[in-house]
């Protein structure tokens, strides 16, 4: 349930309104506010930015302005007070101090000289504090340096302090996160809104110029893209000629908007997964406004934002309407969090990647409960964990529940960041910031105890491969017994774990000809085989590791199955330039898996067509086939109509369930295949040590492709760069189009407000049961004619 910030909730319990006009507010930017005081009107100079608020749906009237300005004009919180009594009051407001301007302090370089000033938590002086877990005093630090006593009040503040008690109580607390993150599936509503309050204003008769996002906001094209072709050195270029000739229409409206408004940053196709791209480009750790200091936080529109927590940013999924109410400057409303501590310990075997470890940590989760909840990991088993490792295990926050999956920063964090291009500057920067603020965690010092609401721990050393299916990403299989669990799913009723597979069908064999040759599929037959989405590909280790299965494979004599469609997506084009570095890529290239496109393809949905042939034996035999991808979700009608059984694995083992044909294997017991010498190839042949793939990305993964991917990340497109689009203010609606509209919200609006009033008629529209996701009556790839989707719509 979506809570409302309080003023909204203010502004619902009013009775009557009082007006005021636009006319009265123009934009004045701090630092021309008081070199233009003699030619600005007062109202002019305080009003710094008007800008039509949140709740565009629900709050069809309210109004908002800049509220990064503790001094803000109460604009949303309209009642019955007689205008000028409200500006008297709002005088008196701006012209006190911050209630906690006592705890700002100057942040001094090493070298001599300030960073700038921050607002200190040690100089709160209170006990308390020293165990809050780190994701906590993220929190807590917002509620200070925004605390205006009526957005966030000096009471929001104790709550948070007191977070060992009132997290108890299921108290509400507002928080303004530092930046928000959309995609262009979730990101178009947004941006369209924007666009019609400017219409709004304009037909107001002020100045449109005004509606901008009062926040950094990053928009990642990285949806669209879909698997049409594989197989092919070319499948990069006609996949993306494809994708811009669907998505002309949403492409151009999104480059219109990157020009139109302030504040935003449109990142365009082609580029990478949203959520790679904010961990080595947009993640800031530590921004520094104006001189200000603070924590990076964000909320994005897309559920998988989480995957910033493994950078240490404090970073969740949101509604769109929450992203619109944060990019207007408004606090978003939350119920103060527990925080699951998760102990790691120990260090991962030989062999165990970090898609097992995830997968067994969701396993873990699931079953301990973190809904709504925190998660904070700690211990020094940490410390043994990649970035890229944690990143992993962040990113699969939602399977697990949690809001959150959070690595405080430490020493492999700024490692991260070097290595990503970040400038030393920086670098130091952030280590100073947040030691100075009792926010950075240094294992090689002793570690104070911290509260947590309740406690899970995990030796490494007792994690085992495994992969998750057939229909959730909870539902972790070890590896060793896969084939058994895979037989017990046929034989088990329809549910979670069941196809309900007569035994006298359970051994059918299709035959069908591929390309004019003979090829076969039982039950169980990988028919999909992807490396995709940002879970995994942010990983060089599980990457490289893949490559290395391949080439040992092929130099084995072993080769995918021509009527597999295998699939390689990176999240980044860093991870092709390490590919190619490492010399891997070719091999990848000979087992199929060639780069089809940098975005989120099969792990939405975006698989494309399975080949005719393969889509009427499937059919026609009603066979149970398999998808297996690197992704981190595996729903039901997810990743393709057809695919009835899809699990979750990594890139190593996704090349070999491709290999295999079939995840009714035992690899311990069984070959993968017949190599060349006429002998049986297994697992363990392929398989690459540790060692040899920490030596593959020493060498590989170096920070000048990080450099060279982002230096032209925006301008880096030939298509994109050749959208033709006007440079104009407002954007020209088509009444003919059948994707973007005007939206009615603002249309008819005055300058006087109606007030609120009561909901008529309202009912339940659709009502449903445990685990049906929007996968099943909305996906976001194409729509089987066959679906749920489709017969709800017909």
């Amino acid at each position: 349930m979506y809570c409302r910030p309080r003023f909204a909730s203010r502004l619902a319990s009013t009775t009557t309104t009082a007006s005021f006009s636009p006319s009265m507010c123009s934009t004045v930017s701090p630092s021309s506010a008081s070199a233009s005081a003699s030619s600005v009107p007062f109202w002019s100079q305080k009003c710094r930015s008007l800008s039509f608020s949140y709740s565009l749906r629900s709050l069809r009237w309210s109004h908002g302005v800049d509220w990064r300005s503790t001094g803000s004009l109460r604009v949303q919180a309209w009642n019955s007070v007689p205008v000028m009594e409200r500006f008297h009051r709002w005088i008196a407001t701006t012209s006190s101090e911050h209630p906690f301007k006592g705890v700002v302090t100057s942040l001094p370089k090493p070298g001599g000289g300030v960073f700038g000033k921050f607002y200190s938590l040690p100089a709160l002086n209170d006990p308390r504090i020293d165990r809050l877990p780190y994701s906590i005093r993220i929190l807590l630090e917002s509620a200070i340096r925004n605390c205006d006593n009526f957005q966030v009040t000096k009471d929001d503040v104790e709550k948070i302090v007191d977070w060992e008690n009132t997290s108890l109580k299921q108290v509400e607390i507002p928080f303004k996160p530092a930046r928000v993150l959309l995609q262009d599936f979730t990101g178009v509503p947004a941006v369209v809104d924007l666009a019609s309050m400017r219409d709004a204003m304009k037909n107001l008769g002020n100045d449109p110029k005004k509606i901008n996002p009062l926040v950094p906001v990053d928009l990642v094209v990285d949806h669209s893209v879909q698997v049409d072709v594989a197989r092919s050195e070319n499948a990069v270029q006609e996949n993306m000629e494809l994708e811009f000739q669907r998505n002309k229409e949403r492409f151009a409206f999104l480059k219109w908007g990157s020009s139109a408004f302030h504040n935003m940053l449109v990142v365009p196709p082609g580029s990478g997964i949203v959520h790679q791209v904010n961990l080595e480009y947009l993640g800031r750790v530590v921004f520094n406004t104006d001189g200000t200091l603070y924590p990076d936080s964000v909320v994005g529109t897309d559920s998988h934002t989480t995957m910033i927590d493994g950078l240490g940013v404090a970073g969740w999924g949101v509604g769109g309407i929450e992203a619109e109410a944060a990019m207007l400057g408004q606090p978003m409303s939350m119920v103060l969090p527990g925080v699951v501590g998760f102990k790691l310990s120990g260090k991962l075997c030989d062999g165990v990647t970090a898609t097992d470890l995830v997968l067994t940590v969701t396993q873990m989760l699931r079953k301990h409960g973190v809904v709504g909840k925190f998660v904070e990991f700690y211990g020094e088993g940490v410390g043994e964990l990649s970035l890229a490792d944690r990143a992993t295990i962040a990113n699969m926050s939602p399977e697990y529940g949690a809001t959150m999956g959070f690595f405080p920063v430490d020493h492999v964090t700024l490692q991260y960041l070097k290595l990503t291009g970040r400038s030393d500057e920086t670098v130091s920067m952030i280590e100073t910031y947040l030691r100075a603020n009792k926010m950075f965690v240094d294992y090689n010092e002793p570690q104070q105890e911290r509260a947590y609401s309740s406690y899970l721990q995990l030796d490494l050393a007792e994690v085992e491969p495994c992969i998750s299916g057939p229909k959730r990403p909870h539902d972790r299989v070890p590896l060793k017994e896969m084939k058994a669990d895979w037989h017990a799913c046929l034989d088990n009723n329809v549910g979670f774990k069941g196809f309900a597979v007569p035994k006298e069908e359970q051994n059918k064999v299709a035959k069908f000809i591929f390309h004019g040759l003979p090829a076969e599929l039982r039950h169980g037959s990988v028919v999909i085989a992807a490396i995709t989405s940002c879970t995994n590909t942010s990983n060089p280790s599980v990457m490289l590791g893949a490559g290395l299965v391949a080439k040992k494979a092929y130099e084995l004599g072993l080769e995918v199955k021509p009527w597999i469609k295998t699939s390689l997506a990176p999240g980044s084009g860093v991870v092709t330039k390490y590919l190619l570095q490492s010399g891997l890529q070719k091999y990848l290239n000979q087992q199929g898996f060639n780069i089809v496109g940098y975005g989120c393809t099969t792990c939405i949905g975006n698989s494309g067509e399975l080949d005719e042939s393969v889509t009427s034996a499937i059919s026609e035999n009603d066979i149970i086939a398999a998808a297996v991808l690197s992704g981190n979700r595996n729903f039901e009608g997810r990743v393709h109509p057809l695919t009835r059984a899809n699990y979750l694995a990594s890139p190593p083992l996704v090349v070999a369930y491709a290999l295999a044909g079939t995840v009714d294997i035992d690899f311990e017991k069984e070959p993968i295949g017949t190599g060349k010498s006429g002998n049986g190839v297994y697992l363990k042949d392929i398989w690459p040590s540790n060692e040899e793939i920490a030596q593959v990305v020493q060498s590989s993964v170096l920070p000048d492709m990080f450099k060279s991917t982002y230096e032209a990340i925006t301008k880096g497109n030939p298509m994109w760069n050749q959208l033709s689009v006007p440079a104009s203010t407002l954007y020209s609606w088509d009444p003919n189009s059948t994707y973007i509209h005007e939206p009615p919200y603002f249309k008819n609006m005055t300058v006087e407000p109606p007030g609120p009033h009561g909901v008529k008629d309202a009912y339940c529209l659709l009502n449903f049961g445990d685990s049906i996701t929007t996968d099943h009556i909305s996906p976001a790839g194409s729509i089987h004619k066959d679906s749920p989707a489709a017969k709800v719509s017909s």
